[in-house]
């Protein structure tokens, strides 16, 4: 019977899928609705709509607390698990019922989950040089509350042959803005910024990814500091634009180990988190540097890194000719300002310019993964993960 229905879910001519992202930002859950025909490079896709559900405070807090080894423990990892499993059951009927379709007419729910803990092998902790990943948000309760097949866990497979398990979304990025002969960095920044080069005789052996060091989520904590949790996020980059990068912080920021580091390469919290970012905010501060420089100093960080790692991994090896943006970074304006004066000869665009709303491209992403499990294909990138070889990612809980 499982076989069957996933015979009859590839046989379809086209599959009604919702993709699902929990960031490192700790926001909300991104749901994207899309319709897809075909797998692989014969994929075709056509965007329904895309919602954000915000976590509510308590929410937001408990993924945070459960993110820091400090304050994560095995009962309160346990309990999210299951608790954002239904707050991800949700997002699906929400953007349903946004649509106006029904449960019964969604083929496929791909979830990322929200990662609590990422730790590849170049990570390893005491005698275990295993790499490991942790991302929860119960499939099965996803599955259960909806009745749609689900699949998750993308990022194990990948580990369990040697890779990071990250950046998977240049897989998706591949199939949907390579393939024409211009040679694009796509450059998602959310929490993390990571890049996928591809090339313009782009075949998918040749693509380079990685991620590039922090997004918006040291921006984010210096904003929550600075207006004492009033906001969580600088929007539009306001209060960045009052200030001024301090040079001599940039300069041993962009110093950082991760940021220097040779890909493959992969981060997270466990490098720029919260305890990062307010041991960083105080050594500001004890050296008289005002919120407004602070805050400019953090988004001249994540658009200098991103500059530095093209000129460091990509450049050497190819000529990029134009840029192409997605996330929720492409709101901040002052980060936008910054990456346009670090990166003065190249042409920067939008994910919005090929029909891919910026916010919902990673949300997509996981919903076209799943739709290569369904076909049995292999969607890592193992040049850009360090896997061993190819597999197929993902763990399907069947549907009612």
């Amino acid at each position: 019977m499982s076989i069957e229905k996933l015979i009859r879910l590839q046989s379809k001519n086209s599959r009604t899928v919702v993709g699902l992202m929990s960031g490192t930002s700790c926001d909300g859950i991104d749901a994207c609705l899309i319709k897809i025909e075909g797998s692989g490079l014969t994929t075709k896709v056509d965007f329904i709509g895309f919602e954000t559900y915000p976590y509510s405070d308590e929410i937001r807090e408990m993924i945070l607390r459960s993110s820091k080894r400090e304050t994560g423990s095995v009962d309160l990892v346990c309990r999210l698990n299951f608790t954002l499993g239904k707050l991800f059951a949700n997002s699906v009927r929400r953007i349903a019922e946004k649509i106006s379709i029904p449960l019964s007419e969604i083929d496929l729910v791909g979830s990322h989950g929200h990662t609590v803990y990422h730790l590849p092998a170049s990570k390893g902790i005491v005698n275990i040089n295993e790499g490991s990943t942790l991302q929860i948000g119960e499939p099965s309760v996803i599955a259960q509350e909806t009745g749609i097949t689900t699949i998750a866990d993308f990022r194990t497979r990948d580990i369990a042959v040697g890779g990071d398990g990250a950046p998977l979304v240049p897989y998706t990025d591949f199939i949907l803005l390579g393939r024409d002969g211009v040679c694009r960095a796509i450059q998602n920044i959310g929490g993390i910024a990571n890049v996928a080069l591809l090339p313009g005789d782009c075949d998918i052996n040749k693509v380079i990814a990685f991620d590039s060091g922090p997004g918006n989520m040291v921006i984010d904590r210096f904003a929550e500091k600075i207006t004492n949790g009033r906001a969580k996020f600088d929007k539009d980059g306001a209060l960045a634009s009052r200030g001024r990068p301090d040079q001599h912080f940039l300069d041993r920021l962009c110093a950082h180990p991760f940021v220097t580091k040779q890909p493959p390469k992969s981060t997270g919290r466990e490098d720029f988190g919260i305890d990062f970012a307010d041991n960083l905010y105080e050594e500001m501060k004890q050296k008289r540097l005002n919120d407004s420089d602070a805050i400019a100093t953090v988004t001249a960080f994540t658009a200098k890194s991103i500059s530095d790692s093209y000129r460091n991994f990509i450049q050497p090896l190819h000529r990029i000719e134009e840029v192409v943006l997605g996330g929720g970074g492409v709101h901040n304006r002052t980060l936008m300002k910054f990456l346009g004066d670090y990166l003065p000869c190249m042409r920067i665009r939008q994910t919005d310019d090929f029909g891919i709303p910026a916010d919902a491209k990673e949300a997509m992403s996981f919903a076209l993964l799943a739709n290569e499990t369904v076909y049995g294909t292999p969607a890592n990138i193992p040049s850009s993960t360090g896997a061993k070889e190819k597999v197929v990612l993902g763990k399907i809980i069947l549907g009612s």
